[in-house]
């Protein structure tokens, strides 16, 4: 199998570092009491979470592996939770918009993947 994309900042484990800081966080908020229990569950798995949508945007538009669906269930999240606190839309309309994103985003993201792997539209 061929080895996976580098990252602009390689040699620096920068990914791994960011992991390293997430799993402390999250340990720290378990065993922590009080009001800072819930920031720093929330920094750790909000630092987690990028780290390794770092990793699958590197991955997917290098054509090393398909990430579709995980990319476009993170711009679904972008777009509903913003719209959620910021507007007064209904509930109802809410799931739709992230649906819509969602399959918008799939499809093209599905498609940069192939045009990137010369028609191939997965690869695990």
């Amino acid at each position: 199998m061929a080895e996976a994309p580098k990252a602009p900042w390689s040699p620096f484990p920068l990914v791994e570092l960011c992991v390293l800081v997430a799993i402390v966080l999250i340990v720290l908020g378990f065993v922590t009491d009080g009001p800072r229990r819930a920031a720093l569950l929330a920094c750790g798995i909000a630092l987690a979470s990028l780290a390794g949508l770092e990793l699958a945007i590197r991955e997917h538009f290098a054509g090393f592996r398909s990430h579709s669906a995980l990319l476009a269930g993170a711009a679904a999240v972008i777009v509903v939770v913003p719209l959620y606190f910021l507007t007064g839309l209904p509930r109802v309309v809410l799931p739709a918009a992230g649906v819509l994103v969602y399959t918008l985003g799939f499809v093209g993201l599905r498609r940069a993947f192939q045009a990137r792997t010369g028609g191939i539209g997965v690869r695990a």
